[in-house]
């Protein structure tokens, strides 16, 4: 599964516990991890922290990569065939991703993985969001993303360089 994960969310952590349970091996890109702007606002480094504190004692059934953005579709199409080699499945919610990668592997959208209990309504957009207003975006992630953004002074290097594009990429209702 490739995401941006920025930041990982409770949508992430039910997906990434269903990835678990039907696979012996999980490979998890960061997507976007050459990116850092309004809508990657974490570093590749800052990321997999993130995905290591979800993943915690089942780390050593994933691998991790950085999945740069080329900004080049067919090319960024082989550079994941390259990276990732055979797998049983490919998944990820982005309808561009399904696209490209549809005739390589079996391409399955994640909320397929989750019962219907498990599934959570929240994006990385939502989150990013509720930081830029100072609301309650922990509510919207695990407690240890939470706990290590916080730590890491992330939240408020967010809202210093992104809050305000954040806030003004908003509809107008």
């Amino acid at each position: 599964m490739i995401a941006r994960w920025k930041p990982v969310h409770l949508g992430h952590a039910a997906v990434l516990r269903a990835l678990l349970r039907s696979a012996d091996h999980v490979v998890l890109g960061i997507g976007s991890s050459n990116k850092r702007d309004v809508h990657n606002p974490f570093t590749a480094a800052e990321t997999r922290e993130m995905l290591d504190r979800v993943l915690s004692d089942d780390r050593a059934r994933c691998t991790v990569l950085d999945v740069p953005d080329l900004g080049d579709p067919p090319r960024w199409r082989l550079m994941v065939r390259e990276m990732l080699g055979p797998l049983d499945a490919f998944v990820t919610a982005n309808a561009w991703v399904q696209g490209l990668m549809r005739d390589d592997y079996p391409v399955i959208h994640p909320v397929t993985l989750l019962e219907p209990a498990e599934r959570v309504k929240v994006s990385g957009t939502m989150v990013r969001l509720a930081m830029a207003r100072g609301g309650d975006w922990r509510a919207l992630i695990p407690p240890a993303v939470a706990d290590y953004l916080e730590s890491h002074a992330l939240v408020e290097r967010f809202v210093r360089e992104f809050g305000l594009e954040t806030l003004s990429l908003m509809p107008v209702r």
